[in-house]
């Protein structure tokens, strides 16, 4: 199988299941606190098990950009996680740390938040969020969620 095709159906297969949540679930809820290195800033937020990192912090409206709309394709839902969380997560697919090598500011413990689907373990959870991002898109632009 060639690595294009794989990777499109990794892709496929990804989204499908941590792109989305139900609502009303208010017993999922669980407390995550981002801090922005760009402002020293942070803010906590209800987070929402079985959703990506990166839709629970649009739903809470911080700015995590995600501009393959969570597709593993981009590097712009790139988080810091704290070595604990990081090491209690399953080792990323290639595609993801490939994806991470064009991200700014990669630390040891950096994911995509797209690719981590969070639960009642991750409760009181500090992602941080890297002061800037490479978005090959166009510099500026900001991809609204849908």
């Amino acid at each position: 199988m060639n690595r294009i095709f794989r990777q499109v159906r990794y892709i496929s297969l990804r989204s499908r299941s941590l792109s989305g949540h139900s609502e009303g679930q208010q017993n999922n809820l669980i407390k995550l606190t981002w801090k922005r290195l760009k402002d020293g800033n942070s803010i906590t937020t209800d987070g929402w098990v079985g959703m990506n990192i990166m839709r629970s912090a649009q739903r809470a409206g911080i700015e995590l950009e995600g501009s393959c709309e969570g597709v593993c394709a981009c590097c712009t839902c790139h988080v810091i996680l704290e070595d604990d969380v990081f090491d209690a997560l399953e080792t990323p697919e290639e595609i993801e740390e490939d994806m991470l090598d064009q991200a700014f500011g990669l630390k040891e413990t950096s994911r995509l938040g797209c690719q981590i689907t969070l639960t009642k373990e991750h409760d009181g959870m500090v992602v941080t969020i890297p002061a800037a991002t490479r978005n090959f898109y166009v510099d500026g632009h900001v991809p609204q969620p849908h």
